[in-house]
């Protein structure tokens, strides 16, 4: 019988142990994946970011009288590439929002002139934003699925002890405050 106490009184701490580094290297991969997911999406708003003054450029071209148009999608473009922005999710969907509308009102303009329709430099750069704006869906999707995985993890119990004591806190989900200002992607349609 002592032989069985002290083969438990050793199991015990040994189970517990297991448990507690586990719980923690989940947590670590966890929160790993949530920054890399934060990165792919700067990425694709740098790269969506890099290709808008070459589509305002090829705009100007042909519209020179809608310079508010013009000033608005460059505001917009430097908020959603700005340190808050890309260090914050809901700085970044604030700044998304607005990128959205500015975007809606530089695609206006450009319907308005059937020869930059016709540009193959501004079908091409369009394309390209399409493309860009499918990947960062694609990013935000991926990284919203990390941070509901590392939340949860946090939140379980027995995790819900250890977790905010180890450093480990919930993370904000990238959510769009104006979801009517991104419902559609800016048209590429002409």
């Amino acid at each position: 019988m002592d032989l069985a106490v002290v083969l438990i009184a050793l199991a015990v701490p040994v189970i517990l142990l297991i448990w507690f580094v586990t719980m923690r290297n989940g947590l670590v991969r966890l929160n790993v994946r949530v920054d890399e997911a934060w990165s792919d999406i700067t990425v694709q708003l740098k790269r969506r970011a890099d290709l808008i003054p070459n589509l305002i450029e090829t705009v100007k071209g042909y519209a020179k009288h809608e310079a508010g148009v013009f000033e608005n999608v460059t505001k917009a473009r430097a908020a959603t590439i700005t340190g808050t922005a890309l260090a914050n999710p809901a700085e970044a969907a604030k700044a998304e929002g607005q990128f959205q509308s500015a975007m809606k009102s530089l695609f206006a303009v450009a319907e308005a002139y059937p020869l930059l329709q016709a540009s193959q430099n501004f079908l091409g750069l369009q394309s390209e934003l399409s493309d860009t704006e499918d990947k960062i869906m694609a990013s935000r999707r991926f990284y919203n699925g990390g941070v509901r995985e590392l939340n949860t993890k946090i939140k379980v119990w027995p995790n819900s002890f250890f977790a905010k004591s180890l450093g480990f806190s919930e993370r904000a989900f990238f959510e769009v405050a104006d979801l009517a200002a991104i419902a559609e992607a800016p048209e590429v349609k002409f």
